[in-house]
């Protein structure tokens, strides 16, 4: 898909970290852009930034795990921009928090808005791409989707969630030999503000685990995603090697997650008192592209399709068995 000044794109959870740096980088091309998140100013600030690269965009603030909500701004983008070509789903919520220290309702609005959030943006594109015959639909995933880690249980649920739902989804295209593509974009640990702002049960800070990306390599992967149609990419060499490892050795993963994730994930800093979180309001002063781990974080990621990667691992492990049977034979 060629992407351009026609090109009519709606990205949610755009007012902060991927979804903002994805929103931008659809702009640049001088695509037009839907915006969708709760918080109206902060919307209206990637809106202005979006005008200053002369793209145009048209925002609306709703919560993506109302449904209805998300039907009627799939039809006022199309009355405002045009015809959607492209729909990324990218809002999400977690809750840094062993499963024990939880409550079912903290559970259940993380689900809400990261998995069905998803489900919702996917049936409001398809019902306005499918009369056309055409259009992407973009779903952010994770390198949890394939293997859980502690102190995100309810994040890691929706995106196993996620990628499930999207399989279903694409083999029912396929079915119907629609013209309608579907991706999902796997991500690594990003600096994005979710650290600052998402709530928590933890003694200290909670920090990314593991090799840090900027958001703008996230916004690559799925910009190039929705112009190439490929089916999953892998973004990211710490994605690359979560997923292949929990492919070759789960249990040994397990230990290894045991020992190193919890610590892992949380900085020396103490959690103040006075902390606020998103997961039923937003909070308006931390909305940006970037976290607080820009010392940290590399700017570039590389990223494969996921059905390459499968292949090499398999080649690989041929390959490999092979050897160890032309030395046992010899």
């Amino acid at each position: 898909m060629e992407i351009n000044a026609d090109t009519v794109v709606v990205v949610t959870g755009a007012s902060a970290g991927v979804g903002r740096a994805a929103a931008l980088r659809f702009a640049r091309t001088g695509a037009k852009v839907g915006l969708i998140a709760r918080d109206r100013e902060a919307l209206q600030a990637v809106a202005d930034e979006i005008a200053g690269m002369g793209a145009r965009s048209a925002f609306t603030a709703i919560d993506v795990a109302d449904a209805d909500s998300m039907f009627a701004a799939a039809e006022w983008f199309e009355s405002e921009l045009g015809p959607i070509d492209v729909w990324v789903n990218d809002a999400m919520l977690t809750v840094f928090s062993p499963v024990i220290d939880m409550t079912p309702e903290e559970f259940r609005r993380v689900t809400e808005v990261t998995y069905l959030g998803a489900v919702h943006g996917t049936m409001a594109a398809l019902g306005r791409m499918t009369p056309r015959e055409r259009g992407h639909i973009v779903n952010v995933g994770s390198a949890l989707a394939y293997r859980g880690i502690p102190l995100q249980s309810a994040y890691c649920g929706a995106k196993h969630a996620l990628r499930g739902f999207t399989a279903s989804l694409r083999t029912e295209l396929e079915h119907d030999r629609s013209p309608i593509t579907v991706s999902i974009v796997e991500l690594p640990a990003m600096n994005t503000p979710q650290f600052d702002w998402a709530r928590t049960h933890l003694m200290h800070q909670p920090r990314p685990m593991g090799t840090i990306y900027q958001p703008e390599a996230a916004a690559e992967a799925i910009f190039q995603a929705a112009r190439r149609g490929i089916p999953e990419y892998w973004v990211g060499l710490s994605t690359a090697m979560t997923i292949v490892g929990n492919m070759v050795s789960p249990a040994l993963l397990d230990r290894f997650l045991a020992r190193s994730a919890v610590r892992g994930q949380m900085t020396k800093e103490p959690v103040h008192a006075g902390r606020r979180d998103n997961l039923e309001q937003p909070v308006t002063d931390l909305h940006r592209t970037h976290g607080r781990f820009d010392d940290q974080a590399k700017p570039r990621a590389m990223f494969v399709s996921g059905n390459a990667a499968r292949a090499a691992v398999i080649g690989i492990g041929a390959l490999v068995c092979f050897g160890i049977g032309l030395a046992v034979g010899s």
